[in-house]
């Protein structure tokens, strides 16, 4: 996907540019290309972009690590101020309190808008903090299920040894 000239929006048919996807994207590991549209509009003083898209990726469960397949769809919109302080560098001190209202994205009104970019970070948000195969996964199971007291892992031998010298 090519960058858009954010000042070039101001001549397109109703200040808007819609963009077919249809795509791998390089940073995003995923099983299908993600597909979809991303329409972006110029509104004066901000920019309002909106995605509706979907892929399929593949998941490592946390509690039994099996991989499995997971399907990322995404139908969000945000809106992207214009400012030419975006551009400025930041001379601030490197540790400040930001107001809750200063936490918005910004870019320049002479910049370029990657929706690539944009594209990749709404993708990555939708992939799920938790990640579970099944919601009554049970993990990954023990090897001696028989209810022996036999150890299965083989560093734990020493110690056993050592503990049958010792009367109970």
């Amino acid at each position: 996907m090519k960058a858009i000239y954010i000042p070039g929006l101001l001549k397109a048919p109703e200040r808007t540019e819609v963009i077919e996807i249809d795509e791998f994207l390089p940073e995003l590991e995923t099983l299908t290309p993600v597909r979809g549209q991303i329409k972006v509009s110029h509104q004066g003083n901000y920019l309002d972009v909106s995605v509706k898209a979907e892929a399929i990726v593949t998941l490592t469960c946390h509690r039994c690590l099996q991989q499995y397949n997971h399907r990322l769809a995404i139908n969000t919109s945000e809106m992207i101020w214009l400012d030419e302080a975006a551009e400025q560098p930041d001379t601030g001190p490197i540790e400040r309190e930001i107001p809750l209202e200063d936490l918005l994205e910004m870019l320049p009104p002479q910049g370029h808008f990657q929706p690539d970019i944009w594209l990749y970070e709404q993708m990555c948000l939708t992939i799920p903090p938790r990640q579970l195969c099944d919601k009554d996964c049970s993990g990954i199971q023990p090897a001696n299920l028989d209810g022996s007291d036999s150890l299965s892992d083989r560093r734990w031998e020493a110690l056993e040894a050592l503990k049958k010298q010792f009367p109970k």
